[in-house]
């Protein structure tokens, strides 16, 4: 069957969309891929309701309709770029933009805007949404969700691997090597959100290619220590996080005297590489193998650091795995759709908290 998975990080550089073949028995087929840019407007209205501020209601309302028309124009020139029909897929999963994740709130709640009934009405195709709603009421964080499909199509037998994601916010799957072990997985902290913010405020540049400018400046030691003290790195857990509680005027409390710039995303580097390292501490055994996904395996000076602060454990790309690294999150929503439509759970109790395993999301006719 073919499915379309629908994905916007916390990074908000577009939405991603993956065309993959899910059969019966066999592998998983990524068949075509799409990244739809988000209008500069529409990517600084999202960035706006990521944080508290006035009005909020009327501007999520609109913002929730205007994503749902780019989430479906996206998929439509997915479908065009495949030649494939919209009566050929079976459904879409769709993440939709996280614009607040509180699990932790009296009352837990994660929102992710992008209106599925707008997607199902505009493209016919079934669509499947609000993936994290039922995982909270459940008792668990909500996310991350991914750790699940990475079980599913990376884990082996007799081998430790870790999965690494480092989108906006980086996060960790550990697949043990016994099947009788437990699953885990859980954000370690930034992954490129700080580093794109950084690097837009001082070049007016997107994000930092290659990691080129990082790499030209100095680690400022007393900074990463004052970053790093964040109680975040050091809870256990399961935990998510997100660019709401990770942002640019938290890395600005921080900034004690004058650092040039280069030097500040020097250690926003560290910063990433190092979460991710010591997150490896809450793992249960050693990992034997590791590897990377999301847009950050782009930022070479970033791989080179998490290579240095993990000396003896491999570290490759989902390439070598069979999925590109770039499009893992968009395949896992349109594995999380038919999950669904298939009625078996979708999350992982051993990553989430959750008390115990439950179908995800809600079901959109087309």
């Amino acid at each position: 069957m073919h499915y379309i998975g629908l994905m916007s990080g916390t990074s908000v550089d577009g939405i991603d969309a993956a065309l993959v073949s899910i059969p019966a028995s066999g592998q998983l087929a990524l068949l075509a891929t799409h990244q739809h840019p988000f209008p500069v407007a529409v990517r600084t209205a999202i960035q706006e309701l990521m944080q508290p501020g006035p009005n909020e209601i009327e501007r999520e309302g609109e913002l929730d309709v205007q994503l749902g028309h780019l989430f479906a124009a996206a998929t439509q020139a997915l479908l065009a770029k495949a030649g494939v029909s919209a009566s050929s897929i079976r459904a879409i999963g769709s993440h939709g933009q996280t614009i607040r994740h509180r699990p932790h709130a009296p009352h837990p709640f994660s929102r992710q805007i992008g209106n599925p009934s707008v997607i199902a009405e505009e493209t016919g195709i079934t669509t499947v949404a609000d993936f994290r709603a039922r995982d909270l009421a459940a008792g668990g964080e909500g996310a991350p969700l991914v750790p699940a499909f990475h079980h599913w199509l990376f884990r082996k037998p007799g081998v430790n691997r870790a999965i690494v994601n480092i989108g906006g916010i980086a996060n960790i799957t550990w697949l043990p090597s016994s099947e009788n072990s437990a699953v885990l997985g859980f954000d370690t902290g930034p992954g490129n959100t700080l580093l794109d913010q950084w690097i837009a405020r001082h070049k007016n540049e997107p994000y930092d290619r290659d990691g080129v400018w990082a790499a030209s400046g100095r680690l400022q030691a007393e900074l990463l220590t004052r970053l790093m003290a964040n109680d975040y790195f050091a809870k256990a857990p399961p935990k998510s996080t997100g660019r709401e509680y990770f942002h640019i005027a938290w890395l600005e409390q921080q900034l004690a005297g004058k650092h040039k710039p280069e030097d500040v995303q020097a250690t926003l580097v560290e910063l990433t590489a190092t979460s991710i390292a010591q997150s490896l501490e809450f793992l249960p055994e050693r990992v034997g193998e590791l590897y990377v996904c999301g847009g950050g395996h782009h930022n070479r000076h970033l791989l080179t650091r998490l290579r240095a602060l993990l000396p003896g454990i491999p570290i490759a790309t989902t390439a070598s795995l069979g999925l590109d690294p770039d499009w893992v999150e968009a395949a896992a929503f349109a594995w999380l759709a038919h999950q669904t439509l298939a009625g078996r759970a979708g999350n992982m109790p051993s990553v989430t908290g959750a008390r115990h395993p439950v179908l995800l999301g809600g079901i959109y006719l087309g």
